[in-house]
């Protein structure tokens, strides 16, 4: 069986920027186990499949190790192959996924607009030994939904933290988001998930569910500009409407090829 196959780096202008992803159209659904090892061949941060469902599509995500229930770039970057590579011709995408409900992808010139569900984190108690792992100072405040949240005083406390990966791995939590208001942006963070075979992720739009929220309440603000300061760096504009969070940013092709399965 031959596949078409595409990578793209998300929330970026610039090629080598931003986070890669790869994007696989089918036209029915592989089994789970032969989707998790293309996405394990691959070894990026993500794979998106997606097939046809009249005008809108069904989406599912998996990172080397497992499936995923939102990824926000390798939506970015799927949206972004269907516009440029497939001829579609309307300016807004349905996606149908498996958790997190409808997601919505509009496009406008060169910029995309993420429509994902909100996720406000709750303020909690470190697991023992995530601020062991984590290293760094004592954040400022501790919150959980999906992944947990650890707010720092400065941009910099963000840049200089150095996890411990592999003992993070052995946590039974999903991932790690730190973050603290920017110095050139409203704020900033990073996202850490060896837990799903990704020590650190460079632009994480699930992570600005939980973040959006958050800095929105803390900025008395609803329109935001981001930066994810990873070693690739991803920027993001941002709103909250509701219960919704809106994600802009831009995508640039990598490859095109085929896999042969």
């Amino acid at each position: 069986m031959k596949l078409s196959i595409y990578q793209v780096d998300a929330f970026t202008e610039h090629l080598f920027g931003g986070n890669p992803a790869a994007i696989v159209p089918l036209t029915t659904w592989l089994p789970v186990a032969e989707m998790q090892k293309i996405a394990a061949e691959n070894n990026l941060a993500e794979t998106a499949f997606f097939i046809p469902q009249g005008e809108d599509f069904e989406l599912r995500w998996f990172t080397p190790e497992l499936e995923i229930d939102l990824c926000g770039h390798a939506t970015l970057a799927t949206a972004h192959i269907i516009f440029t590579e497939l001829g579609y011709a309307k300016n807004r995408i349905h996606f149908h996924t498996l958790k997190a409900g409808m997601l919505i992808v509009s496009k406008v010139d060169d910029v995309y607009t993420l429509d994902f569900p909100s996720r406000v984190a709750i303020p909690c108690e470190a697991p023992d030994g995530l601020l062991t792992a984590i290293g760094g100072k004592t954040p400022l405040e501790i919150l959980h939904s999906r992944d947990y949240m650890l707010v720092y005083e400065y941009e910099s406390d963000i840049l200089a933290i150095n996890p411990d990966f592999a003992a993070l791995a052995k946590l039974s939590i999903m991932g790690v988001i730190v973050t603290a208001k920017g110095d050139d942006s409203d704020f900033v963070s990073r996202f850490f998930i060896p837990s799903a075979g990704i020590n650190e992720d460079p632009v994480t739009g699930s992570a600005h569910c939980n973040l959006i929220p958050y800095w929105a309440k803390k900025l008395n603000k609803n329109e935001l500009h981001a930066y994810q300061v990873s070693a690739r760096r991803g920027e993001l504009w941002c709103s909250l409407k509701g219960d919704r969070v809106l994600m802009a940013g831009k995508a640039v092709t990598y490859l095109t090829g085929n896999i042969y399965i």
